[in-house]
């Protein structure tokens, strides 16, 4: 696995912006297109009706919901994704100088046994063959004598 390459500040800033600056630029391109197509233009369409012919006869079809809304899924999936490669980037120290952050560790007691492993028997379960434990009575049940085994 290669070493990853720390940058200077002078390499950082002859960077190109917008290999640094793309996901925000779509966060704020998606917010300002429904801003536009939800808020903007429903509006400007109906003040254009009222002084064109002095009523509102139509009203706004959003353009982005167009066939089937599949700008605003498109938006959804390259945002998110985004958001889940930055977030990956963070964890593994990329604002670190590619040094990872310390894991945390428990600050008080000893440190616990690790849980057994899926399908691995728990401590408290017995062995085959050994007696099983009788259950404690419910509350203001008498207690069952135990029966024997046929």
């Amino acid at each position: 696995m290669p070493a990853e390459e720390v940058k200077s500040e002078s390499a950082k800033k002859n960077e190109d912006w917008m290999n640094s600056k793309w996901r925000p630029a779509m966060g704020w391109m998606y917010m300002l297109v429904c801003i536009a197509d939800f808020v903007l233009f429903p509006v400007l369409w109906s003040l254009v009706q009222v002084i064109a012919g002095g009523e509102v006869k139509s009203q706004w079809s959003p353009i982005t919901l167009q066939g089937a809304g599949l700008f605003h899924m498109a938006m959804g999936a390259i945002l998110g994704i985004a958001a889940y490669g930055r977030t990956q980037e963070k964890l593994n120290g990329a604002n670190n100088g590619g040094i990872a952050p310390p894991t945390p560790t428990p600050s008080f007691g000893a440190p616990s046994a690790p849980a057994p492993a899926f399908g691995a028997p728990a401590s408290s379960t017995p062995a085959f063959g050994a007696p099983k434990p009788t259950p404690a009575p419910a509350f203001g049940a008498p207690a069952q004598p135990p029966h024997p085994e046929i």
